[in-house]
């Protein structure tokens, strides 16, 4: 892909857009950072755009004369199924279909290790298998690549879906032994994953380089991400942190999310 001048960030104001928004600063020419939520004040060489992404009007405004896309916006948990149509089925839509009439030529998409969550933790997988989405969250994530596979064979739109397993400054408890996915690494990824030629479709890991880790490094090589962070650093301090062995939580990679009566954000966010 030729450099990227434009970009933009979608969901700037959550912990993995203030990370990049971070990160980034300086990597290229401009950022554009758009969000439903106050994004503070713009430094040199950001532009600050409030949208909402069920406003289809909105979100074409912000995608135009911008290079690339990273599309972070949405909601980052379980919810009601009705909550996750609109904002992360109907709100992907919007971008991607905002992208292509911009004539953007490259998105990165923030998928989820709960896209695969009902896997077993003794099975180190691809990201080729067969998806086993654990909730209404993660099947919002599944169609947000399937529509991304589309825009890629239909329109040409090259796209990469990052599945982000456990983004955390630093591993809280056994799981993130597996499933951590450093700032610094974060950075590094979505970097590479909007600037990096000729990717096509390509669907890979977020995750650092963790010694335990459960998904294979599948397409890291086509991006050339060397990641620099190993939870195993943290192993001593988290490893006892965990539930009962026996609990599904604790045998499939989904934690939580598997459990049948977890809901999420359902009831505590309108």
């Amino acid at each position: 892909m030729s450099s990227v001048h434009r970009l933009l960030i979608t969901g700037a104001a959550g912990e993995v857009g203030s990370a990049l928004r971070e990160g980034l600063r300086g990597h290229f020419p401009f950022l554009r950072l758009t969000d439903n939520r106050d994004l503070g004040e713009a430094i040199e060489g950001e532009e600050l755009v409030q949208a909402d992404l069920m406003d289809f009007d909105a979100v074409r405004r912000a995608l135009e004369g911008v290079d690339a896309v990273i599309h972070l916006g949405g909601i980052a948990n379980e919810h009601t199924y009705e909550r996750l149509r609109d904002v992360n089925i109907d709100g992907t839509y919007n971008v991607l279909e905002a992208a292509r009439q911009a004539g953007v030529q490259r998105l990165a998409f923030a998928s989820s290790i709960h896209t695969v969550g009902f896997y077993p933790r003794s099975e180190q997988i691809g990201t080729d298998v067969p998806v086993r989405p654990d909730t209404y969250y993660g099947v919002s994530k599944v169609f947000g690549e399937a529509l991304g596979r589309m825009y890629f064979e239909r329109y040409g739109m090259e796209f990469v879906s990052v599945r982000i397993c456990s983004f955390q400054d630093m591993p809280k408890d056994a799981r993130h032994l597996s499933t951590w996915f450093s700032p610094r690494d974060t950075v590094q990824m979505f970097e590479k994953a909007v600037t990096v030629p000729s990717v096509g479709f390509l669907v890979v890991a977020g995750i650092s380089g963790n010694t335990r880790r459960w998904m294979t490094e599948d397409g890291w090589d086509v991006l050339g991400y060397v990641p620099q962070d190993n939870a195993e650093t943290y192993a001593a301090e988290v490893e006892h942190i965990h539930g009962a062995p026996e609990d599904i939580t604790e045998q499939r990679q989904g934690g939580i999310f598997v459990d049948s009566s977890y809901t999420g954000l359902a009831g505590k966010e309108k």
